[in-house]
C-alpha cells in the first residue's frame, strides 16, 4: 500500500468519485439555450445538494456548499437571488426528480448537483424545459448542452503547466500515469495540453495502483528519460496515492529533480506534510490564486466558524456568476450564450469562465516547492488576456 495521509485521502477519493462515473452524456456540442428572466424580481435558483446521502462526508460537503452560496449572495450588491435548496440524497434518480420539482416551482437555473451521474440525470430531466445546470462535478464527459461543470479540470491544469514549462525550456515530457480511469483521464488531458502548446511528448509510462507496480515502473521511467532526452516528468499521481513513492524512488534511480523537472497534475501542497518530502523539492504544480483563496477561507471562517470544504467555494463561484449576469439587467442573463461570455467571472480562487463545450477555464498560478514551502513562481492571471491563456 502507498503511504497516505488520513484527511486528504477523503478529498482525493471524493475527487476521484466525481471522475469515476462513466455515464451517457446529456450534452450537445453547443451550449444550451436558457430561460428569459425578470431581473427586477428575485431570481429563483435551485441548489441541489446530497444532504441526506449515506456517503461519508456528503452532509459536511452540503453544508459547506450552501454556506458558500449564501456568503456569495451577500456580495451581490443589490442583485436578489431566491435560493431554494433541494436534497438529492446523493442519488441520480432523486436528483432528477428534485430538479424537475425545482423547475416546476419556478427555478430558472440549477446550481449543483455534486456527482457526475446525478448531474447527467438532472441535465436530461430539465433539458426540455430550457434550464441550464451549473454542476459541481469536474468530470468533462458529462459537460455540454445545458450542463456546465464548475469543478477544476485536468485539462485546465495541464494546459497551464505545459505552456509554462515549455516557456522555461522544460517542455519535453515523459508522462507517468495510473491505469485507473482518473489516471487515463489525466494522461489524455496532459497529451491534449502538450499538443496545443510548444511542448513535446517524449512518451508515456503507465503503472497499476500498487506499490510493486510503482517500484517496477521507476526503471522504465528512467529508461525513457535517458533514451528520449526528456527534461521533464509530468506526474498524474496524487499525494494520497503514488506521488510520495515516485518522488522517493525516482531520485534514487538517478532521475532526480536536480536534472529532471518534476511537474504535477494534482495539488502537491495538500496535505501540508507533503511539502517536507525530499523528492518534491523543486517540483512545479498549479493552484488557484493563493491570495484570493486565503481571503475566501478567512471570510468563510469568520461567518461560519470553520474552514470550507475543499470544493465548497464552487457554490460561491456559481452564485457569483449568476449574480454578475443578472446584475446586468438583461432578460437573457441565464442563457448559454450569456453564461459563456469571454470575460468570465471573479471567483474565490481568481478568474474563471465557462466554455461552450460545458467545461471551464480557470486562472491558475504556478508554484514550486522550495525549502518545504510553496513559492508562487508565476502568478495567476488577472484576466483572460493574461499569461497562461
Amino acid at each position: 500500500m502507498f503511504a497516505v495521509f488520513a484527511v486528504p485521502r477523503k478529498v482525493v477519493l471524493f475527487c476521484l468519485a466525481l471522475l469515476s462515473l462513466a455515464v451517457l452524456s446529456a450534452c450537445d456540442a453547443v451550449p444550451g439555450g436558457g430561460p428569459t428572466i425578470n431581473t427586477d424580481k428575485p431570481v429563483p435558483v435551485a441548489l441541489l445538494l446530497p444532504r441526506s446521502s449515506a456517503q461519508s462526508g456528503d452532509a459536511v460537503l452540503s453544508r459547506s456548499l450552501e454556506n458558500a452560496a449564501r456568503l456569495a449572495m451577500g456580495d451581490l450588491n443589490g442583485v436578489q437571488i431566491d435560493l431554494r435548496v433541494y436534497d438529492t440524497g446523493g442519488n441520480a434518480a432523486t436528483a432528477a426528480a428534485q430538479a424537475t420539482k425545482a423547475v416546476n416551482e419556478g427555478a430558472r437555473i440549477i446550481l449543483g448537483p455534486v456527482y457526475a451521474e446525478s448531474t447527467n440525470a438532472v441535465g436530461l430531466a430539465v433539458r426540455g424545459q430550457n434550464i441550464n445546470v451549473l454542476s459541481f462535478s469536474n468530470n468533462p464527459t458529462i459537460a455540454g448542452g445545458n450542463v456546465f461543470i464548475l469543478g477544476p479540470t485536468f485539462f485546465n491544469t495541464a494546459n497551464r503547466l505545459a505552456r509554462y514549462s515549455a516557456g522555461r525550456g522544460k517542455g519535453n515530457f515523459v508522462v507517468v500515469h495510473g491505469t485507473d480511469l482518473a489516471g487515463q483521464l489525466g494522461r489524455d488531458a496532459i497529451q491534449q495540453a502538450i499538443r496545443g502548446s510548444s511542448a513535446r511528448l517524449a512518451g508515456t509510462v503507465p503503472y497499476d495502483l500498487s506499490q510493486q507496480s510503482v517500484i517496477v515502473t521507476v526503471p522504465r521511467v528512467k529508461a525513457m528519460v535517458d533514451s528520449t532526452g526528456a527534461d521533464s516528468i509530468f506526474l498524474a499521481a496524487t499525494t494520497a496515492g503514488a506521488l510520495p513513492l515516485f518522488t522517493q524512488l525516482l531520485p534514487e534511480a538517478g532521475v532526480g529533480p536536480a536534472t529532471t523537472q518534476y511537474v504535477g497534475l494534482t495539488r502537491w501542497d495538500i496535505p501540508s506534510q507533503t511539502l517536507a518530502l525530499p523528492g518534491v523539492q523543486g517540483g512545479w504544480f498549479a493552484l488557484p490564486d493563493p491570495g484570493k483563496t486565503q481571503q475566501f477561507n478567512a471570510r468563510y471562517a469568520a461567518a461560519y466558524g470553520g474552514s470550507p470544504h475543499p470544493i465548497g467555494g464552487l457554490a460561491y463561484d456559481g452564485i457569483a456568476a449568476i449574480g454578475a449576469l443578472v446584475g446586468a439587467g438583461k432578460s437573457n442573463a441565464l442563457t448559454g450564450g450569456a453564461l459563456t461570455q469571454g470575460a468570465g467571472f471573479q471567483g474565490v480562487g481568481g478568474i474563471f469562465r465557462l466554455r461552450p463545450d460545458g467545461t471551464n477555464e480557470r486562472g491558475l498560478a504556478v508554484a514550486m516547492i522550495q525549502n518545504k514551502q510553496v513559492v508562487v513562481i508565476d502568478p495567476a492571471p488577472a484576466s483572460f488576456s493574461g499569461a497562461g491563456f
